[in-house]
C-alpha cells in the first residue's frame, strides 16, 4: 500500500489554493449561497433584507466572473491573431518587385553593405552600376567591401553560346537591349567584367574581390547584400523577387550561391598585373593571359578596346 508523502499533499494543496484564486468570484458566490442557504434553514425568522443583499451579492460576483472570463477569452483570441499574423508573415519570405521598385531596391540594398554577392550572366548592371556604386560607398564610409561575382566563362565556348541562345530566345522583345547577342559578344561582356574587377580592386585597398567563371549559363540575376537578397531577370519588365535577411530563404541562397562558386573556376586577382587609370590595349591582354584567361587569337586591338569600354564605361542597360 502507497503512503501518501506529506510533499505531494502539499503540492495539492498548493494547486487547490491556486485554482481558488484563480476562480475566486465563483468561490465566493458558493459561499455566499450556502452560509445564506443554512441560516434560512436553520433560522425560519430571518430577515429578509439579509437575504436580499445575499443575492445580491452571489448575482454581482457571477457577473464579475463572467466579466473576467470574457475578458480572458479576448486576450486569447488577440494572442491567437497575433501568432496567425506572424506565421503568415513568416510564410510570405518573398516580395515582388516591379519597374522603378527594382531600382530602388538595388539602391538601399548597395547602402552600408559590407559584402555583396553576384550570381548571373556576364555581368553588365554589375559593371555600370553596382560595382562603382558600391566602391563609391565604401571609400566614403572609409570601410572594407567583400565582392563575390559568378559569370559565365567566356573560355568556355559552349557556355556562351548557350548564355547567347538563351538571351536570344527570351529577350527578342527586350527593347532596352539594342544589341544582339552573340558568343562573341557575351565573351567581352565577361571579359569586360573580369577586367574591371581587376581595376577597382586596384583602386580600394579595402576591396575584397573574387571572380567566379561557371560553365552553366544561368537564367536568373541574384545580387546579395548584408540585408537583402534581389532575384532578377534579364527583362525589367518581368517580376523580380525581394528576399530579406531574416528569412529562411536567405541563408538557403547563401548557401546555394557558396555551392555554385565552390563548382566554378577562380580567378586569383591577387596576380593581375596593373593597369593605368585609361587600360592600354597591351595592359589588358597582359593581365589576362597573367589571370591565365588570354583572349582568343581572333580578338583584334579594336575587340579588346571594346572590351576596355565595357569594363569601365558600362551603359546601365535598364535606364530609360
Amino acid at each position: 500500500m502507497t503512503r501518501r508523502t506529506p510533499q505531494g499533499a502539499g503540492h495539492r494543496l498548493e494547486d487547490s489554493i491556486a485554482w481558488a484564486v484563480r476562480n475566486a468570484d465563483g468561490v465566493v458566490a458558493i459561499g455566499v449561497a450556502l452560509v445564506v442557504g443554512i441560516m434560512d434553514v436553520l433560522n425560519q425568522n430571518m430577515d429578509p433584507n439579509i437575504v436580499s443583499g445575499a443575492t445580491l451579492l452571489v448575482l454581482a460576483a457571477l457577473v464579475f466572473g463572467s466579466l473576467t472570463e470574457r475578458r480572458r477569452r479576448v486576450a486569447d483570441i488577440h494572442k491567437a491573431t497575433e501568432e496567425t499574423s506572424r506565421a503568415v508573415e513568416d510564410l510570405a519570405m518573398v516580395r515582388t518587385l516591379t519597374g522603378p521598385e527594382v531600382a530602388l531596391a538595388h539602391e538601399r540594398a548597395r547602402r552600408n553593405t559590407t559584402r555583396w554577392v553576384f550570381k548571373g550572366g556576364t555581368g553588365t548592371y554589375l559593371r555600370a552600376v553596382t560595382l562603382p556604386e558600391c566602391v563609391l560607398e565604401a571609400q566614403r564610409q572609409r570601410r572594407s567591401l567583400s565582392m563575390k561575382i559568378d559569370i559565365v566563362n567566356p573560355a568556355d565556348d559552349q557556355a556562351c553560346a548557350a548564355y547567347a541562345r538563351f538571351r536570344r530566345t527570351f529577350g527578342q522583345d527586350h527593347a532596352l537591349d539594342f544589341a544582339e547577342w552573340t558568343t562573341e559578344r557575351t565573351r567581352k561582356e565577361s571579359y569586360a567584367t573580369v577586367v574591371a574587377a581587376a581595376w577597382h580592386r586596384q583602386r580600394l585597398d579595402t576591396l575584397e574581390i573574387d571572380v567566379h567563371l561557371s560553365s552553366v549559363a544561368p537564367a536568373l540575376r541574384f545580387d546579395l547584400s548584408d540585408t537583402c537578397l534581389i532575384i532578377t531577370q534579364d527583362d525589367p519588365r518581368r517580376v523580380s523577387l525581394y528576399v530579406e535577411r531574416d528569412r529562411p530563404l536567405y541563408d538557403y541562397y547563401v548557401t546555394e550561391l557558396h555551392q555554385n562558386r565552390e563548382q566554378a573556376v577562380k580567378l586569383d586577382l591577387r596576380e593581375a598585373l596593373p593597369l593605368g587609370d585609361e587600360p592600354t590595349v597591351d595592359e589588358v591582354r597582359r593581365l589576362l593571359d597573367r589571370l591565365g584567361l588570354p583572349l582568343p587569337s581572333s580578338f583584334t586591338d579594336r575587340d579588346v578596346g571594346d572590351i576596355i569600354d565595357k569594363a569601365l564605361r558600362a551603359e546601365n542597360p535598364y535606364r530609360r
